[in-house]
Formats: C-alpha cells, sequence, structure tokens
C-alpha cells in the first residue's frame, strides 16, 4: 500500500507517540505484572493499527480523487511490436 508524505508523516506521529507506552507495557512485563504490560502494549499496537488501516473523514477526500483521476486518465499499455 502506497503512502504519500502526509500520511508517512502522520503514521509517525502516531509512532512516537505509541513508543511512550509501549514501554511503559514493557516496564510492567519486566517486573512481572502480565495483565497491565500486555494491556500497555495491545493499546500502542492498537494506536499504529487504527492510524493505518482506519478510514478517516480526511482520507475520503484523497481516496476520491485517485479513483477519479484512475478513471479518467488511461495509462497506455505497451504494445507488443515494440
Amino acid at each position: 500500500m502506497a503512502q504519500g508524505i502526509l500520511d508517512t508523516i502522520g503514521l509517525m506521529a502516531v509512532v512516537v507517540l505509541a513508543i511512550p507506552i509501549a514501554l511503559f507495557g514493557a516496564e510492567h512485563l519486566v517486573r512481572g505484572e502480565l495483565l497491565a504490560g500486555g494491556v500497555y502494549l495491545g493499546i500502542a499496537a492498537l494506536m499504529v493499527a487504527i492510524e493505518q488501516y482506519l478510514t478517516t473523514p480526511t482520507d475520503i477526500p484523497g481516496m476520491v480523487a485517485e479513483k477519479t483521476v484512475g478513471a479518467v486518465v488511461k495509462t497506455e499499455e505497451p504494445s507488443e511490436e515494440d
């Protein structure tokens, strides 16, 4: 799945916010608090997964434009003679 620059920057921002939560979860796991550590690691993973796979209202105009351009502009297939 190709991403644009804004999508990549948004993903990096979410990862920067998820890293402290993941480290906090790892700290709990090291201390033996398995439930709390697992919950915090799950929250960090969900943050990244939701940002990556959930379609938000700001994504819809880009998706519509991409489909419109793909329908209007046809790319030429290379001919077999060349």
